[in-house]
């Protein structure tokens, strides 16, 4: 039964036009991206690395495929959460507008798998997702430009992967970000439990990620004590994947917390669904 509930799940979310805007926007953005570098990368990467020629030699490729994913992933993945809110903010509250909410709860099956399957369905939609996106991103940038050792400016140092050492922690950083986006996913579903409004939920998911991004982008001694607990902080940990060595410290605890977030979002969805009345 968990299963047939799943595939219709799947189906409905098919079935929406909305959830086909991510696929187009990603295609969209990763093609824009990779001509503009296509044409004036170089141009670009000089007027990068410019000011580094005086005291550093940097010889090879600098602008090949690995620099291109990496540059479309800092574009891309903050504005994924976005993307898959369109589709799991509603997931309930949607059909609690139409109506059919109390249809699907005359079948034999609890409230909590009615709940466990819109999740996992929402999960499904968002890996389809990240394999678009890295099949174009990654598979498109090497394509297109190549392999080579992949050099990432940060605000105090340079840190130079060599080429056999970047593809693995791509898969792991479209790993997190799934585990990321999921938090999202998680957190759409348990706000879509508690209102009958079909875009309510998209549209207060959308605010709370970018408000929680801004207040994560400020270096200030009063949001310095806020921002370790908004899931959000944890959302750009894929980051820290590219550092050398990598801080497996942080990556477990961030990990963790991002893990913790969707048990206790689902957790609330959970219990709040099976006490809610049902009236339309």
């Amino acid at each position: 039964m968990m299963y047939a509930l799943i595939r219709t799940e799947l189906y409905k979310i098919a079935k929406r036009p909305r959830s086909y805007i991510g696929f187009v926007a990603i295609l969209l953005i990763v093609f824009i991206i990779e001509f503009a570098l296509f044409i004036d990368g170089a141009s670009y990467i000089e007027f990068i690395f410019q000011q580094l020629e005086s005291f550093l030699s940097i010889e090879g490729k600098v602008l090949n495929g690995y620099l291109v994913c990496f540059i479309i992933l800092q574009t891309l993945i903050i504005q994924m959460p976005l993307l898959v809110a369109l589709v799991t903010g509603d997931v309930i509250s949607g059909e609690a507008a139409n109506g059919t909410l109390r249809l699907l709860l005359t079948r034999p099956v609890s409230r909590t798998e009615v709940v466990m399957a819109k999740y996992i369905a929402g999960s499904f939609y968002v890996l389809l997702l990240l394999l678009l996106l890295g099949a174009l991103a990654l598979g498109g940038s090497l394509l297109l430009f190549g392999e080579g050792d992949l050099i990432i400016l940060k605000s105090e140092t340079i840190i130079v992967l060599k080429s056999n050492d970047v593809l693995w922690r791509f898969y792991a950083a479209f790993g997190i970000a799934f585990l990321s986006l999921s938090v999202v996913s998680s957190f759409s579903l348990m706000l879509s439990c508690f209102t009958d409004n079909s875009i309510g939920p998209i549209i207060l998911t959308m605010a709370v990620i970018v408000i929680f991004t801004i207040i994560g982008s400020f270096d200030l001694p009063l949001f310095d004590h806020i921002k370790p607990f908004l899931f959000t902080s944890y959302m750009i940990v894929w980051r820290n994947m590219f550092d050398q060595p990598v801080d497996w410290g942080i990556m477990q605890t961030s990990i963790l917390i991002l893990i913790l977030h969707i048990i206790l979002f689902l957790g609330v969805s959970i219990y709040y669904f099976n006490r809610k009345d049902i009236h339309t």
